[in-house]
This record gives C-alpha cells, structure tokens and sequence, in this order.
C-alpha cells in the first residue's frame, strides 16, 4: 500500500477511533466497483463488505429500537429503521467522516461527481461497518453504529431526513428480493404549462402503487409513497 494512501487510512482511524489490524480491509471498504472493473487498478472492491455491513447495522439499529421503544410495535419499528438507516441517513453520516475525498474510484466515476452521490457514500458506510465488524468484532461495529443512529432516529421521527420514497421502496424490495421495480407512465392530463402525470410503479410485474404529480419525477415518487403504505413501511400520515 502506497505511503500517501496509508497516511489517508490512518486519518480515519483515528475519526473511527479504532485502530484496524489489517488495514487492507478499511482500503477495500473504500473502493468501487468502478476501480477494480473499470480501471483495474485493484483486486477486491466493498461490494461483499456493504453486503455483511448492511446486515450488521440492521441488527444494532433493531436492537436499539427494541430496547429504546418498548410500547412499539413491529410494524412501528420496522418503519423507523427503514427510516433511520436509509440512503440519505447514511450519507449524511459517510459525509461528517469525509468518506467522499478517500474513495477509490474510477476515472469515468470519479469524473462524473461519484465522490458525492448518496448511493456511493451510503453503500461506503455500510461497507466500513462490515470492515469493522470483520477486523473488531460486533462491540467495535457496534460502537460505531451506535454513535449516529441515536440521532438519524431522532431526525426520522421528527422529519428531518429526505424523504425520497422511491430509494426507500427501491432498497426495501431488493432486501427482501421481492423483484424488479418498474415505474411506468399510464398518463397526463391539463394544459402543457401545468400538466398532471400519473405514474404507476410494479414490484415483480403487479401493480404496487399508483401516484400523481406535476411532474414524471413528483408523480414517481407519490407512486412509490402509495406502494410503501401498501406495504406497510410507513403510515399514509407519513
């Protein structure tokens, strides 16, 4: 490992407050498939880590709730975490520890603004958990979970977060491998300079929610609100 990238790492071990045995693994959290794919310049990328880190955060962000909230219900606390842990939490939380600047990236990604796209950063999060988990154990990952998810979950609960229903449902299906998600325009209507769009969006080819808008964007993200009160993830009140 270079000197220079190394100096990078040390950095955030020391914002992470842990020190990694095997620094190789916090190198590869931090490294895109675009790298390795693209550039070649790498053999392992963070999709694995983001996949054990995912889980990891899902059973401290539970258990957080269920001892933090004993009157809810699962359903209550299934919304809540959907909330507290989703895209736009984690990249707020990949953007305090300046995870952006020490990605690896490749040229095309880079160039084209990777460094701050909240899918990127989200998934870097998750794949630093499972770093962490793998090099420390559950308390290291844990420790450092728990150091935002006490106030994402405030933020969910007082609506603070972006509210962008369609990676809500878009990360919701493709945990449960429910299907693919298709978001379909069935129609317009009014005057060009104030014109009302209906979409429709399907999980596995059955229709999951219906919504409208003034635009395709807005009448998207009302069918995937209606598909994620059909499944129960939040409230119609939400």
């Amino acid at each position: 490992m270079e000197f220079q990238r190394r100096k990078t790492l040390n950095a955030l071990e020391e914002r992470l407050e842990y020190r990694f045995h095997d620094l190789a693994l916090l190198d590869t959290a931090l490294t895109h498939t675009s790298y390795v794919k693209g550039d070649g310049r790498a053999s392992a990328h963070n999709e694995r880590l983001e996949f054990l880190g995912d889980a990891v955060l899902e059973l401290c962000t539970s258990e957080y709730l269920y001892l933090r909230f004993p009157d809810y219900d699962e359903g209550a606390m299934t919304r809540l975490r959907a909330q507290a842990v989703c895209e736009g939490a984690l990249y707020q939380v990949a953007r305090e520890y300046g995870l952006g600047a020490m990605l690896l990236l490749g040229r095309g990604e880079d160039h084209s603004g990777g460094r701050e796209k909240p899918s990127i950063l989200s998934d870097a999060v998750e794949a630093v958990i499972g770093a962490l988990y793998i090099d420390g154990g559950m308390e290291v990952a844990k420790g450092f979970i728990m150091r935002f998810v006490h106030n994402s979950v405030a933020d969910a609960m007082a609506g603070r977060l972006i509210k962008d229903h369609k990676t809500m449902l878009q990360e919701y299906v493709q945990k449960r491998h429910m299907g693919q998600i298709v978001y379909e325009l069935t129609g317009s209507s009014g005057p060009d300079h104030n014109k009302t769009f209906t979409m429709r969006v399907l999980v596995a080819g059955e229709t999951a929610g219906i919504g409208e808008g003034r635009t395709k964007q807005e009448a998207g993200q009302q069918a995937a609100r209606a598909a994620l009160i059909e499944f129960g993830v939040i409230h119609a009140a939400d």
